[in-house]
């Protein structure tokens, strides 16, 4: 706590008629400035990192400070895959700890871009996971000119809108209303007209990608005909890059001095957003109404009918085919350091969330292990899942209920 279930926190500020931003992090100044600002507005966020940033950091080295980073916080925090290109992409982010995912499969034809986004969708119910699709294009690449990545403006329309939801069951929509990607080249043709069709249509939060660059009386249009997440990342950036050039024009010199006060600059920029669009002030509303996001501990104790090399070699191929299942964040095995403990051997699965207890017992690649491996040489067995609150050097579980099956 307090990361907090992402569809509950976007439904709330659909319903109370406001914005969350969704601040692209692609590094601990970014990381460090967002969430002062959040903390200092009280304003819920949503840390995002995007696939198309994923060249310019380790994917699962910045994603352990995320995390940590949310789970120390005192105001509500969701974490964001951006623009997954894949369902590998998807299930490797929510087992790093992404609690909400987006396909954009925008670039595609319409029943590629369904079936992609479909097949995401089924993956990610099962780890309780909500995903955000994408239909029309944006041109433009994050942080980039638009002009560098061109392509047409194609607007959503309504009737491939209702379609879309209607046949992914998507949770939250991407639309296309004339922003880009990217720094703006001339005043925005928003289709404010078209957003309300949208809007009246669908009754789900919508999300605007290409954030950067809008007037305040934009924004406000926007919020109030449906948006209620709003991607944010160039302006984020040239305030940093703008930091950096004033050091080096004062003459300073080495990684630490040039980017000396970025953070600060990332964090003015974000709280000023955060204030713009209504989120500031809404952290213990979404606290108290939104559930919060807490993992699962799939604990087995057990002795086994086979030799000391068999159950290493069981233990192996478990931890291979286990890790892969989606919403697994982890799967520990072990062996008791007492030598008269009543249970020998132990395993303990990490669930990125309770509704994985039956995707996981249920999915093929377990029921497999289980009937070809583990149940033939472990008969008895205790299983017990727990969910509690992490602390550092303490793990306070409460049980959930024993079940005495794999």
């Amino acid at each position: 706590m307090p990361i907090v279930d992402m569809k509950g926190m976007l439904d709330h500020a659909y319903c109370n008629g406001y914005a969350i931003g969704a601040f692209d992090v692609v590094s601990l100044d970014f990381l460090t400035g967002i969430m002062s600002a959040a903390e200092r507005c009280r304003s819920p966020v949503i840390l995002s990192l995007a696939e198309s940033h994923f060249e310019h950091f380790d994917f699962e080295l910045l994603m352990s400070a995320v995390e940590r980073a949310a789970q120390r916080a005192t105001v509500p925090v969701a974490i964001h895959l951006d623009h997954g290109m894949s369902i590998e992409s998807a299930v490797r982010s929510i087992s790093l700890g992404c609690n909400g995912v987006m396909v954009d499969a925008s670039n595609r034809p319409f029943e590629e871009n369904v079936a992609l986004t479909l097949g995401v969708v089924q993956m990610a119910r099962g780890c309780g996971v909500p995903v955000e699709g994408e239909l029309g294009y944006v041109p433009g690449v994050e942080g980039e000119d638009a002009e560098r990545h061109p392509g047409e403006l194609v607007y959503t329309t309504v009737p491939e809108a209702k379609a879309y939801v209607q046949r992914t069951g998507i949770d939250f929509l991407a639309i296309s209303i004339g922003t880009v990607h990217g720094r703006m080249k001339g005043e925005p043709n928003l289709n404010y007209a078209r957003l309300q069709e949208i809007n009246e249509a669908l009754r789900i939060p919508l999300v605007l990608h290409g954030g950067t660059g809008l007037a305040d009386e934009q924004y406000s249009r926007l919020i109030a005909n449906g948006i209620s997440k709003i991607n944010y990342y160039t302006a984020l950036a040239d305030v940093s890059g703008h930091r950096i050039q004033q050091n080096a024009k004062r003459g300073e010199q080495g990684y630490t001095a040039l980017v000396n006060g970025t953070a600060d600059v990332i964090s003015q920029e974000a709280e000023r957003c955060m204030r713009l669009w209504g989120a500031a002030g809404r952290a213990d509303e979404i606290l108290k109404d939104c559930d919060p996001w807490a993992p699962v501990e799939h604990l087995i104790i057990y002795n086994a009918d086979a030799s000391e090399q068999q159950v290493r070699d069981m233990m192996a191929e478990g931890q291979r085919v286990l890790s892969r299942i989606p919403g697994v964040r982890a799967v520990f095995t072990g062996n008791a350091v007492q030598e008269a403990a009543r249970y020998r051997f132990t395993w303990l699965v990490r669930f990125c969330h309770p509704a994985v207890i039956d995707s996981y017992r249920e999915h093929p690649d377990h029921v497999a292990f289980a009937d070809n491996h583990f149940r033939p040489v472990a008969g008895d067995r205790i299983s017990i899942d727990y969910q509690g609150v992490e602390a550092r050097g303490t793990l306070a579980d409460k049980d959930k209920g024993i079940r005495r099956s794999a």
